[in-house]
């Protein structure tokens, strides 16, 4: 069988494509920006990268067309499909046909911890010896791949709530028919695709209503917003975890989330010592563990795993330590996820200075509609650069003003990168943020400190 993936550059598409792959598939795909890491994990697994969207693609025609959300109509190979009749699907309706049949789901949702819950839940796993597949939207370190069949029923999936396709508005995650399913959080989110908090928790409840009464839902203790989609309607137990409330606790938590106990039934069950970093990370580990005992592995298990986990890519990640200068880089799409990044690695290193670098690139962010809580956000930082790209609609005066005078905003990568490299001394951290590839700012702050 042949499939031609569009939009297969990204994260999740490329996670299909690598499954379509070890299937058996013969898979092509074309991407308007054909670019790595997923271009190197594809071109790596022999599959042809094709720039553009042109009809020529497709043509011989593949047996399936894979459409990523990114299509629209108007798109030519969108275009050229519909117009000669070609089978089309979408990614998320692929994984349920080819690759979820049978399997015992376990799905990470949430505004925020997707990947690092499930890339955290896919090692446990690993490590208790249940060869788990999985399809993650990063690079665990562990891994060093975004998706895999695995060699048993279970099958870790980031589930995303945004929408699936042109022709399918209905969240991912519907499609993936989960037995054990995590809700990390819920916040507004996805301003382009949803009005408010509302539309997305009925997205949340749809997913719910497909969790077999004998499954498992894990949610945080006490999340309002995550209680009023389980009051629209639940046969599924749940249980809560939280950072000392909740049936699974974290208890006696380190200042920087480095070391904490794990309770369950008021007894310590295990300990957890890693590289991780901040609350939002002892949350996602709670999760992970929960969903994993759900499927049999203990929790000192699951701790002990946690000890040897890697890290992922672009989660806190270190590029590099030049002079003392450490360089880091982090995916940041949303204020709470940048405020607990930042706290994190504040309470980490103490009185050394934290200087923040942050391009707003998420849609929701580009929109405005987080612009009065992202000064809040990055209060803790000791300096702060702000990136006002062309492609910005919105002016970030009014944050930098809220910010005071270790906040300044700039239009140019070099000017950040020289305004940097002026400012910062030895034993001074940089947290590089976005969700996007930055123009490659990491390795070129960490060139030219070099050079210095």
């Amino acid at each position: 069988m042949h499939i031609h993936i569009l939009g297969i550059c990204g994260t999740f598409m490329g996670g299909v494509a690598l499954l379509a792959r070890e299937l058996g598939m013969t898979v092509s795909g074309s991407d308007a920006n054909v670019y790595p890491p997923m271009s190197d994990q594809l071109a790596a697994a022999g599959i042809e990268l094709q720039q553009g969207y042109l009809s020529e693609h497709l043509n011989p025609a593949p047996d399936l067309v894979v459409m990523g959300n990114a299509m629209s109509r108007g798109n030519p190979a969108v275009e050229y499909v519909l117009n000669k009749g070609l089978p089309y699907t979408s990614g998320p309706q692929w994984l349920a046909d080819y690759v979820l049949q049978d399997k015992w789901v376990l799905a990470v949702s949430g505004t925020h911890g997707k990947t690092s819950t499930s890339s955290l839940l896919a090692w446990i796993l690993e490590d208790a010896g249940m060869s788990p597949g999985f399809l993650i939207g990063g690079v665990p370190g562990n891994f060093g791949e975004t998706a895999r069949l695995g060699e048993t029923p279970f099958f870790v999936i980031e589930a995303d709530e945004y929408d699936t396709a042109f022709f399918d508005k209905r969240s991912k995650f519907v499609h993936y028919h989960p037995r054990t399913l995590v809700i990390n959080n819920l916040e507004f989110d996805h301003a382009d695709i949803f009005d408010d908090l509302a539309a997305i928790q009925k997205q949340f409840h749809h997913v719910v209503r497909t969790v077999p009464s004998e499954g498992l839902l894990i949610t945080p203790s006490h999340d309002e917003a995550i209680e009023k989609v389980i009051r629209m309607g639940a046969w599924t137990p749940q249980q809560t975890v939280g950072l000392n409330e909740g049936q699974l606790q974290a208890q006696s938590i380190c200042s920087d989330g480095s070391q904490f106990d794990v309770v369950w039934a008021g007894e310590v069950a295990g300990s957890v010592n890693w590289a991780m970093l901040g609350m939002h990370n002892v949350s996602n580990a709670l999760a992970a563990i929960a969903a994993a005992r759900h499927v049999g592995v203990t929790i000192e298990h699951a701790c002990e795993a946690l000890s040897r986990f890697k890290g992922i890519k672009r989660r806190m990640e270190l590029r590099g330590e030049v002079n003392g200068i450490r360089v880091y880089d982090d995916f940041a799409h949303h204020p709470t996820a940048i405020s607990t990044t930042i706290h994190g690695l504040k309470k980490n290193i103490g009185e050394r200075k934290l200087i923040a670098i942050l391009e707003p690139r998420s849609n929701t962010m580009r929109m405005g509609t987080h612009q009065q809580t992202l000064a809040d956000s990055l209060q803790e930082a000791d300096r702060v650069i702000l990136f006002e790209g062309a492609s910005l609609t919105l002016s970030l005066d009014s944050v930098a003003e809220q910010l005071g005078d270790k906040a300044t905003v700039e239009t140019s990568i070099d000017d950040i990168i020289k305004l940097v490299c002026s400012e910062a001394k030895s034993g001074d951290e940089v947290l590089i943020m976005s969700n996007g590839g930055f123009e490659g700012i990491h390795q070129r702050l960490i060139e030219v400190l070099e050079q210095q």
